[in-house]
């Protein structure tokens, strides 16, 4: 005794909706928006001036150190380059002496802003309380 299956395909209740259009849309909308954004605005981290001037007085720090940024990225300091490791036992150890040390960033033009937010996060955990970006501007 053979039985025979038969399948039955369910009936279409209505046209499909497409999502090629609503992709191709998107698609129009991301590239736009990459072409009209700006993501290197250096403008938006507050830098220190020569004339800036606090209300408060400030507590005297009797030490600074200067991380000059180049624009490969590579944070100098007293014209020895250091890596991240290096440059937090540097700083720790100065910290420890000193805890009021002020460290000043001196990025480069062509720095990228990655490189500078890496060196701050790297003054950050090795303690310093007292950070500054520094740049410097073109006379008139």
């Amino acid at each position: 005794m053979a039985h025979s299956v038969t399948l039955r395909r369910p009936t279409r209740s209505g046209p499909l909706i497409s999502l090629v259009p609503m992709i191709d849309v998107m698609l129009i909308l991301l590239v736009f928006f990459m072409v009209t954004s700006t993501y290197l605005n250096l403008d938006m981290i507050p830098a220190a001036r020569q004339g800036d001037q606090t209300s408060a007085p400030a507590p005297v720090a009797t030490g600074t150190v200067l991380i000059r940024l180049s624009a490969d990225g590579v944070p100098v300091v007293r014209g020895r380059p250091h890596d991240a490791r290096e440059l937090t036992n540097l700083l720790a150890s100065r910290l420890l002496n000193d805890p009021l040390t002020q460290v000043l960033v001196l990025p480069s033009g062509a720095a990228s802003t990655q490189a500078l937010v890496a060196v701050m996060d790297v003054a950050t955990r090795a303690g310093a309380s007292r950070l500054r970006v520094i740049r410097l501007e073109a006379r008139p």
